[in-house]
């Protein structure tokens, strides 16, 4: 049987019955649809759920954008026209904000993953509905539902391929993920603005405590609606709604189990089966890298006991070898580091605070420092620090971590580390700091 509303159409009335009139073979046809569970209410809740959630994992995604100091250049894109966001100073306190930050977008971006499938499948029917609109509000909205779809989609994808190392898509993931989430942002603010009438009015018509309570032989079909969720001829119920709930939730909180222990640390690391580099000991010799000494062309010789740091402030020049940055005042701190794809691991650092080296240079209030590596090209192989990020009393040239000499994969002989700084700006290899007063 049609639905109530199938001879309901806005302007212009004559073009939408003749769309309906010339159905593609297959649309319209809800009967393949036919779970009893399917209705306004159910789409609602996981709704609802995103509603709360997804905003979190926008915010929490811009400011990820804002840590990499856009104002510098050095952010990816680094050209966005207008979408580009506020200049600010990126905080160095409290030091685990970005931390907290990326690991709260990478573990939601995957936690939410169970959810936005469930509401994709309650959604379902509304892709074969024929005729696909009936007014022009119908067409927005379908749009919006297209690119909000889409894009969600894309960047769940390329987020889970990028913590994954795993570069499929042959374009740059930061580039593509930043516009994507623009596509995204403005497809979810129109669907939802459109749609939190029906979505409040769902949640009203039935109680979620009785669903709960509800048995799946108790589970019975919802009214029919006009958007055509409910399915015309119900199957018998195999799934109760609590249970429908229980399975999504059950496997979003076994995504979180899998995943949060990258950014927790200490034993829930043991667990985390979903991180991008595996299981690894916390350990100064063995946290993670992003990128070896090898694999960033870093010789023996660059690194001996030629290898000289230069301190740059306008025509004024300091060369220092590591011994005698080893006779310099030592300052020890325990800090996080924490990279884009979410892992995260504190350590214990030892070097000279980067405001001595300022001081020593002759700018003793820097406006930036211009950060360089011996590496040679790469992305990361340089970074502008701001000015709190180089007076802060934690922010080193760090010499040593977790009681012995830095690594070669962890930027012997002298790498930066600052607070709250995303992890590829703590420059390795370094051989240049050129401190700048305006």
């Amino acid at each position: 049987m049609p639905s109530t509303d199938t001879r309901k159409y806005g302007f212009p009335a004559k073009l939408w019955r003749a769309v309906e009139r010339r159905r593609p073979p297959g649309l319209g046809r809800t009967r393949a649809w036919r779970s009893p569970l399917r209705g306004p209410w159910l789409t609602s809740v996981f709704g609802l759920v995103l509603l709360v959630l997804l905003p979190v994992m926008i915010i929490t995604g811009l400011l990820s954008y804002a840590a990499y100091a856009p104002r510098f250049g050095q952010a990816f894109p680094a050209h966005v026209g207008r979408l580009r966001l506020p200049y600010f100073d990126w905080p160095t306190r409290p030091i685990w904000l970005y931390r907290l930050n990326q690991g709260l977008h990478v573990a939601l971006g995957l936690i939410l993953v169970p959810v936005v499938l469930a509401k994709l499948w309650s959604v379902v029917p509304k892709l074969f509905a024929w005729p696909p609109a009936r007014s022009l509000a119908q067409v927005i909205e379908r749009l919006s539902l297209l690119l909000l779809v889409g894009g969600v989609l894309f960047e769940i994808a390329t987020g889970v391929l990028n913590i994954q190392y795993d570069y499929l898509f042959g374009f740059s993931f930061y580039t593509a993920h930043f516009y994507g989430a623009w596509v995204f942002i403005g497809a979810f603010v129109v669907h939802a603005s459109i749609k939190m009438p029906h979505l409040v009015r769902a949640l009203r018509s039935r109680s979620f405590r009785e669903e709960m309570r509800t048995s799946r032989a108790d589970t019975r079909p919802e009214p029919v609606d006009e958007g055509g969720l409910v399915a015309a001829d119900p199957a018998p119920a195999t799934l109760s709604r609590r249970g429908a709930l229980t399975l999504v939730g059950g496997g979003s909180l076994l995504v979180a189990v899998l995943t949060a222990g990258e950014s927790i640390g200490g034993a829930a690391r043991r667990v985390a089966l979903l991180a991008p580099r595996g299981g690894y000991r916390e350990t100064a010799a063995e946290f993670p890298v992003n990128r070896t000494a090898t694999s960033a062309a870093i010789r023996p010789a660059d690194v001996g006991e030629d290898w000289r740091l230069v301190l740059v402030a306008g025509a004024r020049m300091v060369r220092l070898d590591r011994d005698r940055l080893l006779a310099m005042p030592q300052h020890t701190a325990k800090l996080p580091i924490a990279c884009v794809e979410g892992w995260s691991t504190v350590q214990t650092w030892s070097g000279v605070r980067l405001g001595d080296l300022a001081a020593l240079a002759g700018v003793p209030h820097p406006a930036s420092a211009h950060v360089r590596s011996l590496e040679r090209g790469g992305a990361f192989s340089q970074a502008t620090l701001q000015s709190n990020q180089v007076t802060d009393p934690d922010a080193l040239l760090a010499l040593r971590v977790g009681g012995a000499d830095l690594s070669p994969d962890h930027g012997f002989p002298a790498r930066v580390i600052v607070p709250a700084l995303p992890g590829v700006h703590n420059t390795k290899w370094v051989r240049s700091i050129e401190f700048r007063s305006a």
